[in-house]
């Protein structure tokens, strides 16, 4: 082979390798720097706990630090609008739940379109509620719960956890659903509206599952049902209230992960990718499952089109049932 045909055919495959080396310069790195995970809510609750446990799993996989920056207040608007500000660099995200959406378009009505501001992720998580009734009450399933409230229109009465709670419109819906009426009593917070619930100030109440079965298994409430569409694999032994004629009730609580919007796509992807393996991981699983939690990871579109799903079935049963928020 001459001197000539060797520099040519090098020359040539140099000029190949360009485009790749060029690829892989303009390709952003990510992360470079540590990211924040903004919570809307104080230490020590759900959206909390799973941001601090799916950021330690971050952190290792990625070799930089991934913060929870708790930023608590009016319902966790407040985490919400500093995100919405925040550059879209994939550097600043939210840990948001199901119910602090829908709040924030119902109740807090904030200024700006949720679904347009933010770039959805992923779903993380998927969270059926619990319908808990008062030893009291001498109903022992769905049904009889519903033929009592039908004989006494207005006698009966839930608990909540605050207006706009999943709590109260996961009621909401139950009452438009089966044709009943109840009485609201809200409550500032989980926590009073379960002890009332106890010593049977209030009747019904929907609580999170690791705050309801504990009560049930002492025999100080009742459980009649849980509120996903089908029963639970983590609670297979109650049955989906739906199960009792209530076609198309379901109620379920979820957190997700969302990043300002023109977030760069690909950033987005391999977030969304990252926490599907985190959250896949038997030691997370066995975590979140101990709480009553289901792990939901999916497709960044799959997570849009829930948030307007969400969105939607709230203000409708909102609209439709004249309830005050």
């Amino acid at each position: 082979m001459s001197i000539r045909m060797i520099a040519g055919w090098c020359a040539g495959f140099v000029c190949t390798l360009l485009p790749f080396g060029a690829n892989a310069q303009t390709e952003p790195r990510y992360p470079i720097k540590p990211v924040r995970l903004l919570v809307g809510f104080a230490p020590g609750g759900g959206s909390d706990i799973l941001s601090r446990a799916v950021g330690q799993k971050l952190t290792e996989r990625w070799g930089q630090p991934v913060v929870t920056d708790n930023r608590a207040g009016a319902g966790g608007t407040i985490a919400m609008e500093l995100a919405a500000k925040a550059v879209p660099d994939g550097y600043t995200l939210l840990v948001v739940s199901g119910s602090q959406l829908t709040n924030a378009a119902l109740v807090t009505r904030v200024p700006y379109d949720i679904q347009a501001t933010f770039a959805p992720i992923t779903q993380m998580t998927s969270q059926p509620y619990v319908l808990l009734a008062h030893p009291s009450l001498p109903v022992k399933s769905v049904k009889e719960l519903i033929a009592l409230a039908k004989s006494k229109p207005g006698a009966l009465n839930y608990g909540s956890s605050g207006t706009g709670s999943s709590a109260h419109l996961g009621m909401e819906l139950f009452k438009d659903v089966a044709k009943v009426d109840m009485v609201h009593v809200p409550y500032k917070g989980a926590g009073q509206a379960m002890i009332d619930l106890m010593s049977g100030q209030v009747q019904l109440l929907l609580a999170s599952a690791i705050s309801a079965m504990p009560q049930v298994k002492a025999r100080r409430l009742k459980a009649l049902g849980v509120t996903s569409s089908k029963r639970s694999g983590l609670l297979p032994d109650l049955p989906a209230i739906a199960e009792a004629g209530l076609t198309g009730y379901s109620v379920v609580g979820w957190y997700g992960l969302v990043a300002p919007a023109h977030t760069p796509p690909a950033i987005v992807q391999h977030i969304n990718h990252q926490i599907a393996q985190i959250l896949g991981s038997p030691d997370i699983r066995e975590k979140l499952a101990a709480d009553g939690i289901e792990s939901a990871p999916g497709t960044p579109t799959q997570f849009r089109e829930t948030i307007t799903h969400e969105i939607e079935k709230w203000t409708k049963l909102v609209a439709s049932s004249g309830m005050k928020l």
